[in-house]
């Protein structure tokens, strides 16, 4: 491996043909190669504004990957475009800075292909959610085996400042100076409306809880879809504060643990309680008694619990879950697929590829 695996040519070494087939375990450091988070760092000089979201979420991800136990060059990023789309250049496995909103849609070839890759993809709220979102929801129905980090700023920050797909309705910025007049996407409920089988949020500035929210999401067989509320400290300045304020995060964020009631509050007196309508509502919990307070089940295959709970951080974020809200078991697309060909050998014979394609209707020009 180079010793920047990080750039596009790093990527299409790394996928060739070799080791097709073999498992992840296989592929494990050996006992005198532990790593640690300076083995995932690069030479290159990262580059994000001071103060920006993606260094923490940089950090964390690389200090978490050594307990992965892989070999770096069996893990590679795949990136679209934006400033969270950098993130492949400073991480020291392989990685693909590609275009702008195909990062799934790579991943997938890269995923279907590889199975002994550990295969993550870095976008953002523009990238994964407008000219992206098409690859975006069918990665997330086919169950493909990829790690989706979506950077969520609720602005286009590479580009200077525009609003984004997230961004709240009335937003003034360069690109609508009177207000926007789009409804914003709420990246999760899209996630589990897309039938995603792992579905969670995190905050970049609270490192323990991004990184027991990645480590779950690795250990995840399927597409798992983590939103990282990501503040952009330039273009959209203090846009999660209420979830960062010490003085009042704990009594507006809801920290979702499965099994558990879903009870919040900096003295743990607020609650979740599903209404007739099946929304979620806040209730005190003397009020209504422990009886009352919805229990978070992650791995009900009926989505619209989680749904329901994806609805909660609008509109200012008075009431914001975060965690896993979804994680459940659904056979993945590439295992599909590798059983699809297994049975098309076993009753066919070895394929014919120059038989396939002179096949039907043919013809020769002389």
């Amino acid at each position: 491996m180079s010793d920047n695996g990080a750039n596009g040519n790093g990527a299409a070494n790394g996928a060739n043909g070799n080791g097709n087939g073999r498992s992840l375990l296989s592929l494990v450091p050996k006992a005198d190669e532990k790593q640690t988070m300076k083995d995932f760092k690069t030479d290159q000089e990262v580059r994000w504004c001071p103060g920006c979201g993606d260094y923490a979420v940089l950090a964390a991800v690389q200090s978490f990957l050594p307990e992965l136990g892989l070999r770096r060059e069996n893990i590679t990023f795949v990136s679209g475009i934006g400033c969270s789309s950098r993130f492949p250049y400073y991480m020291n496995t392989y990685g693909f800075h590609s275009i702008h909103g195909r990062a799934p849609a790579i991943a997938t070839g890269l995923a279907t292909s590889r199975p002994d890759l550990s295969v993550w993809v870095v976008t953002g709220d523009g990238d994964a959610l407008s000219i992206g979102g098409n690859h975006l929801i069918h990665a997330l129905r086919r169950n493909v085996n990829l790690k989706i980090l979506l950077f969520n700023n609720r602005i286009y920050g590479l580009t200077k400042g525009q609003y984004s797909p997230t961004s709240e309705l009335g937003k003034i910025t360069k690109s609508t100076p009177m207000g926007s007049l789009d409804a914003p996407f709420n990246p999760l409920s899209l996630a589990i409306g897309a039938e995603g089988t792992f579905v969670a949020r995190t905050i970049d500035s609270d490192r323990k809880h991004l990184q027991s929210v990645l480590r779950e999401a690795a250990q995840h067989r399927g597409t798992a879809l983590v939103e990282i509320y990501q503040n952009c400290n330039i273009f959209n300045d203090n846009a999660f504060e209420p979830l960062k304020d010490a003085s009042v995060r704990d009594d507006v964020t809801v920290r979702l643990e499965h099994g558990e009631p879903m009870v919040f509050g900096a003295d743990r007196s607020k609650g979740l309680r599903r209404d007739a309508s099946g929304s979620f509502e806040v209730v005190n919990v003397a009020d209504v008694g422990t009886a009352e307070i919805a229990v978070h089940d992650a791995h009900n295959p009926d989505p619209s619990a989680a749904f329901a709970l994806s609805r909660l951080d609008q509109p200012a974020f008075e009431h914001t879950p975060i965690g896993v809200f979804r994680s459940v078991d659904r056979p993945s697309y590439d295992e599909l697929m590798r059983a699809q060909l297994e049975d098309a050998v076993e009753s066919e014979g070895k394929g014919d590829l120059a038989a396939l394609l002179g096949s039907g209707d043919t013809w020769r020009i002389d």
